[in-house]
């Protein structure tokens, strides 16, 4: 629950490795929040996290947990979720940050890792979100920051095993949002461009790229004024306005 300056207490990662996640969760830490649990993919303990969790604990006094999540096992989300709860109690925010940027040459020669990558960035995220979601509204309370991509805003043809799990997610996350009006929890759907990562260092930077740490700023912001849904940057908006709009032959032109 948000304390009496509005700061939320418990933050679930999932996806605890990752930059955009890490650096929201050290965000809201700084602001006030003082219990994290990190979930990633053969992580048990504190100390499998490295350098996450030196930066979330000189945010600020917080109390710290590892728990082994892994994308591309559904059947267990259920049990990660519960986990956490165990550890922490009711959950305030939950950040969905996992996922797999991979070459879409590659996966023109090879399906079988396409359909894989797919599944975690897409199943994966379908089946935690709704773990989690069926925890918050039992709540009554809480948020869910599912991480889209403008990639998902229109899948561009040099970009589509990404961009249409991209569009999968962001499409599924709008709705399970509208799923949960009235039940006191929500979902922000998050949807950035090019962010300079470790992710996404062999991909050239698109026009207007960001940071973490920006995503981190806009994304508490937007969580304050219960807003379901921010861009980053904001300019990225009005721009995608319009090149949704754009003739397919013009489309399929652009180089990105």
């Amino acid at each position: 629950m948000r304390n009496a300056v509005g700061s939320v207490d418990s933050v679930l990662v999932l996806g605890g490795r990752s930059e955009i996640g890490a650096a929201i969760a050290e965000r809201l830490v700084r602001d006030g929040a003082r219990r994290v649990v990190l979930a990633a993919r053969g992580a048990t303990r504190v100390e499998d996290f490295g350098d996450v969790a030196s930066r979330l604990h000189d945010a600020g006094p917080v109390e710290l947990h590892g728990v082994d999540f892994d994308a591309a096992e559904p059947g267990r989300h259920a049990e990660v979720v519960a986990r956490a709860v165990e550890l922490v109690g009711d959950l305030d925010v939950v950040i969905a940050a996992f996922g797999v940027l991979g070459d879409q040459g590659a996966y023109e020669e090879d399906p079988a890792s396409a359909a894989r990558d797919v599944g975690v960035n897409f199943g994966g995220l379908v089946s935690a979100s709704l773990a989690v979601a069926r925890r918050l509204r039992r709540q009554g309370h809480g948020a869910l920051v599912v991480l889209s991509s403008v990639a998902g805003v229109r899948v561009r043809r040099g970009n589509m095993v990404y961009g249409a799990a991209k569009a999968g997610v962001d499409r599924f996350a709008v709705a399970l949002g509208d799923s949960l009006r009235g039940s006191g929890a929500r979902v922000l759907v998050v949807r950035p461009g090019h962010v300079f990562t470790s992710m996404s260092r062999h991909v050239a930077p698109a026009p207007f790229p960001t940071t973490a740490t920006d995503v981190a700023t806009r994304v508490v912001a937007a969580l304050r004024a219960d807003r379901d849904t921010v861009w980053c940057p904001a300019v990225l908006r009005p721009l995608f306005g319009v090149l949704r709009l754009l003739p397919r032959p013009v489309w399929r032109r652009l180089p990105r």
